[in-house]
């Protein structure tokens, strides 16, 4: 688009279109910012050592996309993510300086689709991201080391990847790495138009050495199965998603499940324009210790913030309903008002908050009910490239939380995100 002379221009626009050669190459450079203060006062519900923590992480990237004529591509991206003041630091919170993309496409057109080929680091997400995503919620996003080859023809899609999720560490710059002991391959197919909606599904194969559950370890390997229906029609829309996992964690059998859906109902002529939500999504747990059979499911790479993003929800051994509310009152600013209740699926496994982190002193103790929270979040789109965001969690813990040493939870964060 840039390329048009008919185009208004804004500062720095220039850099973003920069032609050489006969026009059709050109360099297109960008960056990004992103700035968040949280407060959590019991972080893993109080139950574990974590402190009450108060920080801001931030995330600062680069990246630059060359186009060598109509079929190659070749993008880079530089990310620095850091935190200020954060007393218990995982890997998803700091990344120093380093190679967040680095990959080279190649896209074909054919009469009715095209043929693509992409090889190197690039990021992945399917769907919802509800299990394959490329982490938004935390401060390090996920990426891919590995191959990723699509076929294009009218309504369908065939892809698959081979690929080895890259681990990130934070020691020095350019040291995050990727390697055999944690794959992921498979073969996706998409249909757009399957009725009123439309459906996707993919196979997976999940390895990863030196896997450690509450009752098993060793190295896992699974065989992942997912299909998926979404789509609007009028003013109802629907995404709902199942997954099977089979396969083992050292010596013992693992078996698994999940299913998750959103619908809502928008009342588009109605001031404001509400819409009524309604999430549900259940997900196993390992019912009996010591059987030689292990139900906890794998969320394998998920979004963290599909739930909220007070990481208090894990999707694994689960039942969660979430009726929401959301309005804009005007056309650049969203409000969303959630209740969520949840429940484990069974006693004979822990509660999960997110990155499979089991609760301390739940499995196998008191009732199914984990508890309930109220929700408020607002997004405003301050400028073309500039956006505000406010979370607010108040999470009221059930009694088997309680006796586990748990205590409700308040959480709140602020964002603001630049783009460019």
């Amino acid at each position: 688009m840039l390329a048009s002379s008919c185009l208004p221009r804004h500062p720095l626009d220039g850099l973003k279109y920069i032609p050489f050669g006969d026009g059709s190459s050109y360099l297109s450079l960008g960056a990004g910012l992103r700035e968040r203060y949280e407060h959590i006062d019991a972080p893993s519900y109080g139950a574990g050592a974590a402190p009450a923590d108060g920080y801001v992480i931030q995330r600062a990237n680069v990246h630059a996309d060359l186009r060598l004529g109509p079929y190659v591509q070749v993008f880079g991206q530089l990310v620095d993510a850091r935190t200020f003041d954060k007393k218990t630091i995982a890997p998803p919170d700091r990344d120093k300086l380093d190679v967040e993309q680095l990959f080279v496409t190649v896209a074909v057109p054919t009469a009715d689709g095209a043929v693509k080929m992409r090889v190197g680091r690039q990021e992945m997400a399917f769907d919802l991201q509800r299990f394959i995503a490329a982490r938004d919620g935390p401060n390090v996003r996920q990426s891919f080391d590995g191959v990723w080859a699509d076929w294009e023809h009218g309504p369908w899609r065939v892809i698959g990847y081979v690929t080895q999720p890259v681990q990130n560490r934070s020691e020095k710059s350019f040291d995050d790495y990727s390697n055999g002991h944690l794959t992921l391959n498979g073969l996706r197919l998409e249909r757009q138009g399957f009725g009123p909606g439309d459906i996707s599904g993919y196979y997976s194969r999940y390895r990863r050495d030196d896997a450690r559950f509450l009752d098993a370890t060793g190295n896992e390997r699974r065989d992942v199965y997912d299909l998926r229906y979404s789509g609007i029609t009028g003013n109802v829309d629907w995404d709902v998603e199942g997954m099977l996992q089979h396969g083992r964690v050292g010596a013992m059998r693992a078996s698994s499940w999940a299913l998750g859906s959103i619908a809502g109902y928008t009342f588009a002529n109605a001031t404001w324009s509400p819409r009524v939500g309604l999430q549900f999504d259940m997900a196993s747990g390992d019912r009996h210790a010591g059987d030689g059979k292990l139900g906890t499911f794998n969320p394998l790479f998920a979004n963290g913030y599909y739930f909220s993003l007070a990481g208090l929800t894990g999707y694994s051994n689960l039942v969660h309903v979430k009726p929401s509310v959301k309005i804009k009152p005007i056309k650049s600013l969203s409000v969303t008002t959630a209740l969520g209740l949840q429940w484990r699926q069974t006693t004979g496994d822990a509660v999960y908050v997110q990155s499979m982190a089991g609760v301390p002193r739940t499995a196998g103790q008191g009732s199914r009910w984990t508890g309930a929270y109220a929700q408020l979040r607002t997004d405003w789109a301050v400028t073309p490239n500039v956006t505000a965001s406010l979370e607010a969690v108040h999470f009221q813990v059930g009694d088997s939380l309680r006796r586990a040493g748990g205590r409700d939870v308040d959480y709140l964060g602020m964002e603001l995100k630049f783009g460019w």
